[in-house]
């Protein structure tokens, strides 16, 4: 069985109890750095065979695992958070998939989900992004195609880009609230809450890979519904017909056209 485990995204403590007892079990751990592992695997007195599993050599040992799997179990970890989010590990899913080869998911830390919450921004609906490209000028293109967005966006920066990546976002976004997190669970833990204006300006210490979680697009058109229907009735259509219609097109509540129709 192939085990995908995640792993604390900064203090040693965030792991769940099935992980470590997944992680004692196993024959081969794989690990996107070794170095970093090996520090989770002493604490919890882990003794397993290590091997590693990275973004440059994840297709070659994808098809590695999937040879030599058979009677072995095996646990794919990442430096932190769960493989596969912004990290190795969706390669081997996808080929598990493919092999019809049963396998596990753990639940555990995420620093997506957790700067989310701590935003204070909408939690019913929200988009994961993760990382925008590092050029500004194809930045600036992936967010055109998420301004028009209504729910909270969720963004993964690095600290050496941060203040650019702000930028951009204001010069494309507009004025939006904004939460700015770092350190997740770490001694030096930081949120800024603010606007996308403001933070510009703000003093952001420029260590630890970032999150960034941006208001959703929630500027409400306002559009004369009188006019609206006067036009859809000037072409022949009935009035129930225009208010379906209007409602569908504008994204305007369909009581609030009804009774506006109700006055011609």
């Amino acid at each position: 069985m192939i085990y995908f485990c995640p792993t604390p995204i900064g203090n040693l403590g965030d792991i769940t109890i099935r992980t470590i007892e997944i992680l004692k079990s196993v024959d081969i751990i794989f690990a996107e750095d070794k170095r970093v592992t090996v520090k989770l695997l002493n604490h919890y007195d882990i003794k397993a065979e290590l091997r590693t599993y990275h973004k440059f050599n994840e297709s070659e040992m994808s098809e590695k695992i999937i040879e030599n799997i058979a009677d072995r179990d095996i646990a794919l970890v990442t430096d932190a958070g769960m493989p596969g989010i912004s990290d190795p590990g969706a390669i081997l899913v996808k080929k598990l998939i493919e092999e019809k080869i049963d396998f596990r998911v753990l639940p555990g830390a995420n620093a997506a989900l957790t700067a989310l919450v701590l935003s204070g921004l909408d939690t019913d609906h929200f988009t994961f992004y993760g990382f925008a490209s590092s050029k500004s000028s194809a930045r600036k293109k992936e967010l055109e195609s998420l301004k028009d967005l209504k729910f909270t966006i969720i963004f993964y920066e690095a600290p050496h880009r941060i203040k650019d990546f702000l930028q951009d976002v204001y010069e494309v976004f507009g004025e939006r609230k904004i939460s700015i997190s770092r350190e997740i669970t770490k001694v030096f833990e930081e949120t800024i809450r603010s606007t996308t204006s403001k933070v510009i300006d703000e003093d952001i210490t420029e260590k630890g890979e970032f999150v960034i979680c941006i208001e959703g697009n929630n500027k409400e058109e306002n559009y004369n519904i009188k006019e609206l229907l006067e036009e859809e009735l000037n072409k022949g259509v009935k009035k129930s017909q225009a208010v379906k219609e209007i409602s569908k097109k504008y994204n305007i509540p369909k009581n609030d056209v009804y009774k506006e129709s109700l006055n011609l």
